[in-house]
């Protein structure tokens, strides 16, 4: 849940199953970067996947939510920005060290 691209899959997937190619056409992101979100989704159990054959013999992935309830803290958002700015762009300082450094920079 630290990326907010897993937070729009979930958010597409609300109304019912999706193929992947639509729901990256809908994200608008490529398969292989859906493909990362939703296995991650997948092993946490917030959706889950079923190969399905077309009518011309053709494998076709679908993606469903799966039942979850979430609960929410300050530890799990904490965590979660904290794994965000980890792959991100942003350093992680303590509180402490933040406040100092924006201290700092309003002088």
């Amino acid at each position: 849940m630290a990326n907010p691209q897993r937070m729009r899959v979930l958010a597409e997937l609300s109304d019912g199953r999706v193929h992947v190619s639509e729901l990256a056409r809908r994200l608008g992101i490529s398969r292989p970067l859906l493909y990362m979100h939703l296995d991650r989704l997948e092993k946490a159990g917030l959706v889950t996947g079923h190969l399905e054959l077309s009518t011309d013999g053709k494998a076709m992935k679908y993606f469903e939510l799966a039942p979850f309830e979430l609960t929410l803290t300050a530890a799990i958002i904490t965590d979660a920005v904290r794994a965000s700015q980890a792959s991100g762009d942003e350093p992680i300082l303590p509180a402490e060290e933040q406040r100092s450094q924006t201290e700092e920079g309003d002088r």
